[in-house]
């Protein structure tokens, strides 16, 4: 005795689309179980392929093949779909592996050195204006960490010049500064 062949799928009838589930659900089962290896998987995906069917009943054609082939078609449809949403988050989960996500602390602490780095930017730009005797005096004292006096020994003047040139180099800093800027502040008194 031939198999009966299963009817196609009913478009309004519920009762009638449950029996054609039951008819076609171990096809459809079998189908997604050759292609994935987790069952909570394999029965959402299941699932999805008969609610699309439900939704598309209205879509199939006789003419075009048994409900059968129909039903493979809209289950290659749903598993691409799946596959390729899965593929598109292990990409975007691959681009930010190892990255973290800033915090306020982050944030703050970033802000800060953004702010530090512009004020020495600054500082430089107005170190740089500086004529070369203040300059070279502020360097020896703030930067390399000389008394004022071997300053002086080093660039062959006197303690008491050492002295001029290094309040006009502060003043001339101090007075070029913006006066919210913390940084250069605190940079100008180790200068003092």
């Amino acid at each position: 005795m031939p198999a009966e062949q299963p009817a196609a799928p009913p478009s309004r009838d519920p009762a009638a689309f449950a029996v054609f589930y039951q008819q076609q659900f171990d096809t459809v089962l079998g189908f997604v179980t050759r292609r994935t290896d987790s069952v909570h998987l394999a029965a959402d995906l299941t699932a999805d392929i008969f609610l699309t069917a439900l939704e598309q009943a209205d879509s199939y054609d006789p003419r075009r093949g048994v409900p059968v082939a129909w039903l493979y078609g809209i289950a290659r449809n749903v598993l691409a779909a799946h596959f390729r949403g899965n593929a598109r988050e292990r990409n975007a989960v691959a681009r930010i592996a190892g990255q973290r996500m800033l915090d306020d602390q982050d944030v703050s602490a970033i802000e800060g050195r953004i702010d530090a780095a512009r004020a020495a930017r600054a500082l430089a730009d107005r170190h740089a204006a500086l004529s070369e005797p203040l300059r070279a005096v502020l360097d020896l004292v703030a930067v390399d960490g000389l008394a004022v006096q071997e300053a002086a020994k080093a660039l062959g003047i006197s303690a008491t010049t050492a002295r001029v040139r290094l309040h006009r180099a502060r003043k001339a800093l101090q007075k070029a500064a913006p006066q919210n800027v913390q940084p250069v502040t605190t940079l100008l008194e180790v200068v003092s």
